[in-house]
């Protein structure tokens, strides 16, 4: 039996359902949004917070303090004539930099692979590809190129209406760039490839397939496309051997194309 999870991360406009088989389902705070305006502490510090800080049935409740960052916050929040204006500090990020992080673009540099860490240009890339304080380098890879056919106003991802052609040894170098990382659960999503017949089913298949049989105990999550509606592409990567099944809740109909 399965039960059906939303999950969200701060600044992102898209949301997702997660199909989670029971026993798995867990709440994560790899990225929290909070009042105290944390971005600059120290690890030690971060960790406390979490661990002592308030928790998800706090803000249910309602129960937090009226104390607030924005509040406090000295600075302009509003531009003024001849002023410039600088971002709070709540919207800062730090330059990505770090071990982690340039060994995890190297790889894929070398293997000609993509994410859509980069191609979506997330502000959120330095703290996942250099490990944050926990030291676990994550990456979503993005399949079948960096190009999409859809032009949605609310992406970045680059839009062609013939992108180039997949390339047949992505599934083989993402099992073996994942099995390089040692990760025990690994995110593969798409763009869109509305100019194949299948919208690329095949080509999702064929990479689980592949990290199955370098590490049959990695977890597999595919956020997939929709497919056109096709549910024979959507039933093919339903039982290519994936553990978590997701697709992306975009938004109103109107942004999209």
């Amino acid at each position: 039996m399965s039960l059906l999870l939303p999950r969200g991360r701060c600044g992102v406009a898209a949301a997702r359902g997660l199909l989670v088989p029971r026993g798995r389902a867990r709440v994560s705070g790899s990225h929290v949004c909070n009042q105290y305006g944390t971005s600059g502490s120290s690890p030690g510090e971060k960790k406390e917070f979490l661990q002592n800080g308030p928790d998800l049935q706090d803000f249910v409740s309602g129960d937090l303090s009226d104390k607030s960052t924005w509040a406090e916050y000295k600075g302009n929040l509003k531009r003024e004539k001849g002023e410039r204006l600088h971002l709070p500090p709540w919207l800062k990020t730090k330059i990505p930099m770090g071990k982690n992080y340039n060994k995890l673009k190297n790889t894929l540099r070398s293997l000609n692979l993509h994410t859509v860490c980069e191609e979506a240009r997330c502000p959120n890339i330095g703290e996942c590809w250099g490990g944050g304080e926990y030291a676990t380098a994550t990456a979503t890879i993005m399949l079948m190129g960096d190009t999409c056919t859809r032009g949605c106003r609310f992406c970045s991802v680059k839009t062609a209406r013939n992108p180039p052609p997949l390339d047949p040894q992505e599934p083989y170098n993402t099992a073996r760039a994942i099995a390089e990382w040692g990760l025990d659960y690994v995110v593969l999503t798409s763009v869109d490839r509305d100019d194949m017949p299948d919208g690329g089913a095949e080509h999702f298949a064929k990479t689980v397939l592949h990290l199955k049989e370098r590490n049959p105990k990695i977890l597999v999550e595919c956020l997939t496309p929709d497919f056109r509606g096709d549910l024979k592409a959507v039933e093919k990567v339903a039982l290519s051997g994936l553990d978590v099944y997701a697709h992306n809740v975009e938004t109103v109909p109107a942004l999209q194309r």
